[in-house]
């Protein structure tokens, strides 16, 4: 196997998430700053998977030649909103809007919505660019549901109104173990890294 991960991500709390769960990989976890790749991507993929890849390929492209290049994309879906922000959680409301503003708006659609029709969830797409051409991808989905109002300190973008039922929180008020042990990107790259391990 490689001896080194670059994960399409300038994100300095995402790259430290990956490296505790990639650890046992015994191989070094650089974001594509780090490793010096610079490219604009476009993301116009329909789903997850192909969003994922189309950024990985795109790194690939760009990285040494022996590098797996990762990268991931990820949503809110909200079934009450057909799904939405879904594929489109990053730029709803446009990319430089806060996401206090975004939470607001979303809590501000589920007005009057009743707790039993306000289920979501998180999901996150893993794809992986093996220096031999091979490519992979995994998912992890947390399910949950809107919160009334913005709860907890902790994560990024839309973790204060995402509420996990059998936690009792919003993942904005989970510990960094906690989160790493639920949350959809740490299922994704786990599962990544189980078929990374099958595949050699």
């Amino acid at each position: 196997m490689a001896e080194r991960i670059v994960f399409a991500t300038g994100n300095a709390g995402k790259i430290k998430e990956i490296k505790r769960i990639l650890g046992d990989l015994n191989m070094e976890v650089v974001s594509m700053k780090d490793a010096g790749v610079r490219v604009e991507i476009e993301e116009n993929g329909s789903t997850y998977e192909e969003n994922a890849l189309i950024k990985a390929r795109a790194v690939a492209a760009g990285a040494e030649p022996g590098d797996i290049v990762m990268a991931d994309d990820s949503g809110l879906e909200i079934d009450y909103l057909n799904k939405e922000p879904g594929i489109f959680s990053a730029r709803y409301l446009g990319e430089e809007t806060s996401y206090r503003i975004k939470n607001q708006n979303l809590i501000e659609r589920l007005d009057g919505v009743p707790d039993e029709k306000r289920t979501a969830r998180f999901v996150c797409a893993i794809a992986a660019v093996f220096p031999d051409g091979r490519e992979l991808t995994a998912r992890g989905v947390i399910e949950g549901r809107i919160g009334y109002e913005e709860k907890g300190s902790g994560g990024f973008g839309y973790d204060p109104i995402f509420y996990v039922p059998k936690l009792g929180k919003t993942t904005a008020e989970l510990t960094e173990e906690e989160k790493n042990a639920v949350s959809h990107r740490g299922l994704a790259l786990r599962a990544m890294k189980e078929k990374m391990l099958k595949n050699g």
